[in-house]
């Protein structure tokens, strides 16, 4: 099941007692905070949870899969995240790793 805004709103909602629409409101403020601080090339850290960082992508040579043509791809900023030890620990338990393909 996916969890949206809606539901983190309603979450916020119920475990702090704030109003519906307040809980949005801080949801939507922490999420506009994170998106200015990425879109200034700052990584976000959330404790616990994990970073999202801000990667720069040379530009580089590439191919049309559908027409086979070669071209050349720009260069481009992405945002990539790296969990916590401690999430990392919460998904995987003491399980081992399932072998073969995932």
């Amino acid at each position: 099941m996916t969890l949206t805004k809606a539901k983190i709103a309603d979450t916020i909602h119920q475990e702090l007692g704030f109003p519906k629409n307040r809980a949005a409101e801080i949801l939507e403020l922490m999420l506009e905070l994170m998106k200015n601080k990425l879109e200034n090339g700052e990584d976000v850290l959330v404790s616990g949870f994990g970073k999202f960082c801000v990667k720069v992508k040379k530009e580089r040579r590439g191919r049309n899969p559908a027409t086979g043509e070669n071209m050349l791809l720009s260069g481009r900023r992405v945002i990539s995240f790296r969990c916590s030890h401690l999430l990392r620990k919460k998904l995987n338990g003491d399980r081992p790793l399932p072998s073969g393909p995932v």
